[in-house]
């Protein structure tokens, strides 16, 4: 599989921070309505998670390349979401909490602090919780009453330890490491190697044991990301346990990779499409924890097959292909055989995370 020109993957950079800047849901069929409560799932100027992921997209990049367009894109949504309010505190509006506060450590932006400190309390002390103490995924829709999401690795914790390191609360950083444990617990499946969307406390089962594409790749990006935050070194019993778990997840993906470089929503199941925005998600995590030297970099060639087969479906709008809307927790397969497709901003997203830690091989 070919190298890709680097003046290639920063101008499809520069093409998808500049969709996903102007994405909206002009026709309103991705208005989400949850008992008369309205939440936007597409559109760039809302506060949640698929807005969360793009944030720390663009601020990989910015870091990476010193982008000014980007580093614009970052202040203005910002400065934008914190006139009109902060939104209900759940999972998922947690996630933009993560790119705030890499923007307060580095440009010193001192109104960002007390968000950061009072969203932060509001997971310790606020946040339902499930049996033996986990992040209960709690969204603007259901309650999801005693359930453990692979998704809350990504939109919750990670923003958890670093504000916890910002502000000097070991505290918060002791609950991170446990929830990621509590999480690899009951979400990897011993079999494959790969992560269950979602457990429920409630009937103790996981769901239709759906080894979901996009839910997979939140694990696979977490690890490295929650491994380099904590500074964990090699030997040490928490950085072993997590590079253990993820090494074996990504020799299940390399198994189950399709020959265009993507894999399916259903990883193991051929039979479901094939999905990009969980693709993007893999490269970036696999290419993360290769060059951290996580893992062996024998995997780089499953790595670089997922790049080209993720620059293969970005189109001329800069926008991302063959991406699932959002997806809650389906109770058999078939529900996510059916999930619709489209452009979404965590497509743009996760493209812009995994083409931006590509650029490492230019170095």
């Amino acid at each position: 599989m070919k190298e890709i020109d680097r003046e290639l993957v920063i101008d499809k950079i520069e093409r998808l921070a500049t969709n996903l800047a102007k994405i909206t849901d002009d026709t309103g069929e991705y208005l989400l309505d949850f008992d008369g409560l309205i939440v936007d799932d597409k559109s760039w100027h809302v506060w949640n998670w698929p807005q969360g992921v793009g944030l720390y997209g663009l601020y990989q990049y910015y870091q990476m390349t010193k982008s000014e367009n980007a580093l614009k894109i970052l202040k203005e949504w910002f400065d934008q979401r914190l006139l009109e309010g902060s939104p209900p505190k759940n999972v998922n509006t947690m996630a933009p909490l993560l790119t705030m506060a890499y923007l307060y450590e580095e440009q010193n932006i001192t109104e960002y602090l007390p968000y950061l400190e009072q969203w932060a309390d509001w997971v310790m002390y606020d946040m339902p919780r499930t049996d033996e103490d986990g992040l209960q995924h709690m969204t603007y829709g259901p309650e999801n009453k005693n359930q453990l999401w692979a998704d809350t690795l990504m939109m919750t914790v990670l923003p958890l330890a670093k504000i916890g390191q910002l502000i000097n609360r070991e505290d918060y950083i002791e609950e991170a490491k446990k929830q990621f444990l509590l999480h690899i617990k009951y979400l990897s499946d011993k079999k494959t190697g790969l992560w269950f969307h979602g457990w429920s406390f409630e009937g103790h089962h996981n769901f239709a044991e759906a080894l979901w594409g996009r839910g997979n790749c939140w694990a696979t990006i977490a690890i490295p990301e929650i491994i380099e935050l904590l500074n964990l070194q090699k030997g040490e019993s928490l950085y072993d346990f997590f590079v253990g778990t993820l090494e074996r997840q990504i020799q299940a993906l390399e198994k189950y990779q399709d020959e265009s470089g993507l894999w399916h929503t259903l990883v193991d199941d051929q039979g479901s499409y094939l999905e990009a925005s969980a693709s993007a998600g893999f490269a970036y995590g696999l290419l993360k924890a290769i060059r951290k030297r996580y893992v062996n970099k024998k995997y780089y060639p499953i790595a670089l097959k997922a790049i080209n087969g993720v620059i293969n479906e970005i189109n001329e709008a800069g926008a991302l292909e063959k991406v699932s809307v959002g997806t809650g927790m389906g109770s058999d397969l078939d529900f996510y055989r059916e999930i619709d497709q489209t452009t979404m901003p965590y497509g743009q997203s996760l493209a812009i995370l995994c083409l931006t830690e590509y650029l490492y091989t230019y170095i």
